[in-house]
């Protein structure tokens, strides 16, 4: 489950950005002060910080200063009541990976923290194999093999595949999942990403052998690597 920090003296919005990340999957603590916020992201291995730009103790600038002087590369999505193209600027030349100006919606919120995981994300190396369990993609051939027995897979479906295998273990959104394989935001009247696992699933499952695909239910979907 990725893990978010969110550091935020407005206790009212803390509990929006909280309640929003939480719906989709995502583990946070918060931090009311930026001294506290500093001491937690220091230490506490989070995958993304979501940061307010004002704050008591220690502003957000300096927060994201000192974890960049401290050579932390966590992802930083900054949030302000500062818009103007200024503060923006200065933002991001601080150390911010993004920006995001109050007041926000939270689906747009909770989108730009999933872009950021996944643009940092630790992924297996781009080589020409990827394995986990009996399941194996050849990236080159662009063929998936089940215990040695070949798949035939559609472009689309080596490419859902080859994502959720990249990321064993992880929790992915529906909208992670339309942004990474279709390249296009999540339309929630669509069920075009049930259609392709289901297809997905039919292609790679095998009789007596365990299924890999897990469904989390209101979130999205996992690859077990443990299957």
């Amino acid at each position: 489950m990725p893990r978010v920090l969110t550091i935020e003296d407005d206790a009212v919005t803390a509990e929006e950005i909280a309640t929003e990340l939480r719906s989709h999957g995502f583990e946070v603590e918060l931090a009311a002060d930026g001294i506290a916020g500093l001491a937690l992201a220091r230490h506490g291995g989070y995958d993304v910080i979501t940061l307010d730009r004002m704050l008591p103790g220690l502003d957000g600038l300096a927060v994201v200063a000192r974890l960049r002087n401290e050579g932390i590369t966590t992802p930083v999505l900054m949030i302000s009541a500062l818009s103007d193209v200024d503060e923006r600027v200065r933002g991001l030349r601080a150390g911010g990976d993004d920006y995001l100006t109050k007041p926000f919606a939270s689906d747009e919120m909770s989108a730009r923290v999933e872009v950021l995981l996944r643009r940092h994300a630790q992924v297996a190396p781009a080589d020409s194999q990827l394995r986990v369990g009996d399941l194996e993609l050849d990236l080159m051939a662009r063929c998936a093999r089940r215990g040695g027995q070949e798949i035939s897979l559609l472009p689309t479906e080596f490419k859902l595949l080859e994502f959720l295998m990249r990321n064993a273990g992880q929790v992915l959104s529906r909208t992670m999942l339309f942004q990474e394989v279709w390249g296009y935001h999540f339309d929630p009247g669509t069920n075009l990403i049930e259609v392709h696992i289901g297809r997905l699933r039919r292609r790679i499952e095998q009789p007596g052998r365990l299924q890999p695909i897990k469904t989390v239910r209101g979130t999205g979907y996992v690859f077990d690597p443990a299957y």
